[in-house]
């Protein structure tokens, strides 16, 4: 087998190498963002750009090329197209049935404040699924949410990208980190530990950060001690379980004990300002949300009044079980068990085993221990999947529902119709991100963040940003880049466990601008085609705590008492 050495300085020029190695995400975005271009064209032309760059300006061969694209494009197809296409399935079902506005009225009335309702729901509800599953399904649960309790498109898909962030790393329980762990060779444990000493400051300012997009500072001073409360009750566990157990249950501990300390809460406190029969105005105008008139909130009240007991019910079991199976589904003896029944892996014809990492991206190579090529195997776990888990929990709702066969199967070619274009999107946007990834472009704009001096804490936490924003994916940024924080690390004299955990927790803040969570949003939002209005409404709010987060990271490096911090 004829193997290709990645070269990270193909122009011979680190400035023209790197400017190269950004034209498809320039372009990608531009498109997006400035041209507004349909998304499912943006992405295609992002494609063709990168393809473009790996072939003319690095020399990847034209049958790794076409590999990379088809498992790329595989990968976004299942598992993550096949997790949303299932989610949007259940949705329907519900709403068919009117079942989803029962559900809608009976959240406005244990938390009747849309603010308190973006905490519960956007942070701690989607906390749960980040740690039970991930790979898109916490912005879709809560999108759906909260459009159906009458936020704007814009609010729903914003909010739940900006409050999907500090879960991340521990999501699909800790997958991340033990990737992270697989890659760098790192103790998991202190990888756990030392994220663990990151994120759950930027757990206790998410709350407080998400309401003040939303509502403004003085909507969000009015309901400080729910942003407080859910923080804490978050922040507190995910410490303690990543530092004395691991990744396995942190998101999954943490949010079940931030939604109960919410609805203690709010058996003993009331929201300040937007009180039952007062109108309020909009705070900001244009794109940016504003508090929806409180009179909504007192009609959803009534009506839920008028639900009969077993029809609340009826409207919560679709969701219940969608939890109860999602976390079964990913509990790992039950992931065993049905990989053994059903898992068959592919290699990838023309790229398995092809691709060579070079340094410094890896260590160089001894004869004792040569550079291990790159593995492209697509594994084809359609039962083991967390979109099977979904589908199970949706057919068996719709007959709770009352749907005959007939009519399930009709709801699914409806919801394959509605979302075709954004499983092309994602699609598109994965193949996008593995041509970038085996093709080295990517290495080359993480070269030139390294190359930072002082600054490399920074900057590489910036990093990870930018391999989550590439890839959609903060497991696939920390396989990614990884090794090279370890690497860079070593040279600066830095702590390795600290840089290659900054690259998970920098990750998380990229989370709510790739393409791929973007698509997700606005397709359970029944938005589709307004991509461009949600990028440029998270894009500050993800630089800005992925700067934060590069600045604690920053401290811990170099500023007593924050080394203390680190794990040793």
């Amino acid at each position: 087998m004829e193997h290709w050495l990645q070269n990270y300085d193909p122009l011979r020029n680190a400035f023209l190498s790197t400017t190269v190695a950004a034209l498809p995400v320039v372009v990608l975005l531009s498109a997006i963002a400035i041209f507004r271009i349909r998304i499912h064209l943006s992405a295609l032309i992002g494609l063709a750009v990168a393809l473009t760059v790996a072939l003319f300006a690095y020399g990847m061969p034209l049958k790794a090329a076409a590999a990379t694209t088809l498992f790329g494009a595989a990968y976004g197809l299942f598992p993550i197209g096949w997790i949303i296409l299932n989610l949007i399935f259940l949705y329907q079902l519900t709403v068919k049935k009117g079942l989803f506005e029962v559900l809608r009225n009976s959240l406005g009335s244990f938390a009747p404040d849309p603010r308190v309702q973006v905490i519960l729901i956007a942070f701690s509800f989607g906390a749960f699924f980040e740690g039970a599953a991930g790979f898109g399904t916490p912005v879709a649960v809560t999108a759906a949410i909260l459009i159906q309790l009458g936020f704007k498109p814009l609010q729903a898909s914003g909010l739940s990208l900006i409050a999907n962030t500090a879960p991340v790393a521990y999501g699909a329980l800790g997958t991340p980190i033990i990737a992270l762990s697989g890659v760098t060779g790192l103790d998991l444990k202190e990888l756990s530990a030392m994220v663990g000493r990151q994120l759950p400051f930027f757990s206790l300012i998410i709350p407080f950060w998400v309401v003040w997009a939303y509502a403004g500072f003085h909507g969000m001073l009015g309901v400080w001690p729910a942003a407080l409360t859910a923080g804490t009750a978050f922040a507190v566990p995910q410490f303690l379980v990543s530092k004395y157990h691991g990744p396995w249950l942190v998101d999954i501990v943490a949010s079940i004990s931030s939604m109960a300390a919410i609805a203690v809460l709010l058996k003993f406190w009331k929201p300040n300002g937007n009180r039952e029969g007062q109108d309020t105005v909009e705070i900001r105008d244009g794109d940016t949300p504003s508090l929806p008139e409180t009179r909504s909130a007192a009609v959803a009240s009534d009506r839920d009044s008028v639900h009969a007991r077993g029809q609340v019910f009826r409207a919560w079991v679709p969701w219940v079980l969608l939890s109860l199976l999602v976390f079964l589904w990913g509990v790992p003896q039950v992931k065993k068990i049905l990989n053994e029944i059903s898992a068959t892996k592919l290699q990838v014809a023309g790229l398995h085993n092809v691709v060579i990492r070079t340094p410094p991206v890896v260590a160089p190579p001894t004869p004792e221990k040569p550079t291990k090529p790159e593995e492209a195997v697509f594994a084809l776990n359609w039962l083991s999947a967390t979109g099977t888990g979904i589908l199970v929990s949706a057919i068996i709702a719709g007959f709770i529902m009352g749907f005959g066969a007939k009519e399930i199967a009709r709801t699914y070619w409806e919801t394959l119709v509605r979302v075709r274009f954004s499983l092309i999107t994602i699609a598109a946007m994965l193949a996008l991100g593995y041509v970038t990834r085996y093709s080295g472009s990517d290495a080359t704009l993480g070269l030139a963040l390294a190359k930072t001096g002082k600054l490399y804490p920074f900057f590489g936490t910036l990093l990870g940003w930018l391999g989550v924003a590439l890839t959609g994916s903060d497991t696939a940024s920390n396989v990614l880049f990884g090794s090279l924080q370890t690497i860079t690390a070593k040279q600066t004299g830095l702590s390795p466990v600290l840089m290659a955990a900054a690259n998970s927790s920098g990750g998380v803040m990229g989370k709510m601008v790739d393409a791929q969570s973007i698509v997700v949003a606005s397709t359970a939002t029944n938005w589709y085609g307004h991509e461009d209005k949600i990028l440029r409404y998270v894009f500050f709010h993800s630089l800005a705590l992925a700067a934060l987060v590069g600045i604690l990271v920053y401290l811990q490096a170099y500023v007593t008492p924050f080394t203390h911090m680190v794990v040793k």
